[in-house]
């Protein structure tokens, strides 16, 4: 059975920087395009950022682009997103996926996300 576990969430300051992991068990990693997606406080979950399998190709959001950069570890079974220069709009709870599209209705199912408040 496919698990994905976020952790790395917290309180930053505006400006800060954050790492978010995602480990994946229970299906072979290497092979799945992965995604970044958050849910802000009333509003509908959004895509954020996805990669290849290889990690070689990515894409971005506009609201985040030169700011995030999404990354993975097919040897450890982890995903990453380093977030930085991080302001108000980016809290959210994050959450990652196997990729299946940036429409937020194509997914079955959510893990139980990572908490990012972003704060003075």
């Amino acid at each position: 059975q496919a698990q994905l576990l976020e952790s790395g969430g917290g309180l930053v300051q505006p400006g800060g920087s954050l790492r978010l992991s995602c480990a994946a068990s229970g299906f072979t990693f290497s092979s799945y395009a992965m995604a970044w997606f958050r849910q802000a406080p009333g509003k509908e979950r959004e895509w954020v950022s996805h990669l290849d399998s290889g990690g070689i190709t990515t894409y971005y959001a506009d609201a985040v682009k030169g700011r995030f950069t999404i990354s993975r570890d097919n040897a450890k079974n982890t995903l990453f997103l380093q977030m930085n220069k991080l302001k108000p709009e980016d809290t959210a709870v994050y959450y990652c996926a196997r990729f299946q599209g940036r429409t937020p209705g194509n997914y079955g199912g959510w893990g139980q996300g990572t908490q990012v408040t972003v704060s003075s």
